[in-house]
C-alpha cells in the first residue's frame, strides 16, 4: 500500500496523511502546509529562499548535497595544432619560436618591399599615360579648333 504524501508549499517538507494544515483562498487555489510556522510565514509573504530551515533556502545554497552525488569532474579539452592552409604546422611553430625581434623586422622588410613594388608599378603607369597623353590631347585639341572654325557661320554677314 502506498501513501498519498503531499508537499508543503512553503517549506518543501513531505507532509503524511492526517497532518497538516489545508488553506483554501478565495480564488479556488489550494495550499499545503506542514505546520503553523509554515502557514504563518506563507501568509506573512515570506520568501522561502530567505529562510534557512526550507528546502527552497537549502537548494539555493547548495547545502547537504555532497552526500547524495559526488561533484562531477570536467573535462579538460586537450588543445590540438593543426596545419592551416598555405601553412605547415613546422612553418608556424618555427614563427612562434622566433624572436620578437625578428618578426617585426621581417614584417617591415616585407611592408618595405611591397610599398616600392606599388610605387614602381604607379611610376610606369604615369609615365606611359603621361607620354600618350601628351600627344593625344594636342592632336585631338587641334582637330577639335580646325573643326569648330570651317563649320561655324560668320556672323558679320547675316543681315537683321
Amino acid at each position: 500500500m502506498s501513501l498519498k504524501l503531499d508537499l508543503c508549499n512553503f517549506s518543501g517538507y513531505k507532509i503524511y496523511p492526517s497532518r497538516g494544515i489545508r488553506l483554501a483562498r478565495v480564488d479556488g487555489k489550494i495550499y499545503n502546509f506542514v505546520n503553523k510556522k509554515s502557514r504563518n510565514s506563507f501568509m506573512m509573504k515570506r520568501n522561502p529562499r530567505k529562510i534557512s530551515w526550507t528546502v527552497l533556502y537549502r537548494r539555493k545554497h547548495k547545502k547537504g548535497t555532497e552526500q547524495d552525488v559526488a561533484k562531477k569532474r570536467s573535462r579538460k579539452t586537450a588543445k590540438f595544432q593543426r596545419s592551416i592552409q598555405g601553412a605547415t604546422l613546422e612553418n608556424i611553430l618555427a614563427k612562434r619560436n622566433q624572436k620578437p625581434e625578428v618578426r617585426k623586422a621581417q614584417r617591415e622588410q616585407l611592408i618595405r618591399s611591397n610599398k616600392e613594388k606599388q610605387k614602381a608599378k604607379k611610376e610606369a603607369k604615369a609615365s606611359i599615360k603621361k607620354k600618350s597623353d601628351t600627344k593625344a590631347v594636342r592632336a585631338s585639341q587641334k582637330k577639335i579648333a580646325k573643326s569648330n572654325m570651317k563649320s561655324r557661320p560668320q556672323r558679320g554677314n547675316v543681315p537683321m
